[in-house]
């Protein structure tokens, strides 16, 4: 089906589901690519800075969030790479997705109720709204 995927994660559950889709969404897993990319709001790397000593510390506590996305590519032998934006989630996602080229994006949802999503305005419907390339939000 699809070749070359960005994959939105943070760590959580939900992008650990996201990223057993993309999988799947393969055409095949020898030939395809997944990008995941990694947001990183202010207030994120205000508490990464806090609390780590150097910026490799920083570094590696990040990847560490995402091993397990990282560890269900590998198991499934598929070619990714990471790549870390800062900025508002949802914005800097958009404009990462719209500058590349991509088949689709994969991104997970926390499930907000219709309240929570109209008052909070959940990143998966920005992005749906603002990319370019088809999104596949997951639940």
């Amino acid at each position: 089906m699809f070749k070359n995927i960005l994959l939105a994660a943070d760590g959580s559950a939900h992008s650990l589901r996201a990223t057993e889709n993309a999988i799947q969404l393969l055409s095949e897993k020898d030939s395809g690519f997944v990008t995941v990319v990694y947001a990183v709001d202010g207030s994120t790397s205000k508490s990464d800075v806090l609390h780590n000593k150097d910026s490799k510390d920083i570094e590696v506590k990040r990847k560490e969030k995402l091993k397990d996305i990282f560890g269900s590519l590998e198991k499934a032998n598929v070619r990714h790479e990471l790549k870390i934006v800062h900025g508002d989630p949802g914005e800097t996602i958009v404009e990462f997705a719209n500058e590349n080229e991509f088949d689709c994006l994969v991104i997970g949802s926390r499930g907000l109720n219709r309240l929570q999503s109209m008052v909070l305005g959940g990143v998966s419907h920005k992005v749906a709204k603002r990319a370019n390339c088809p999104v596949m939000i997951v639940k």
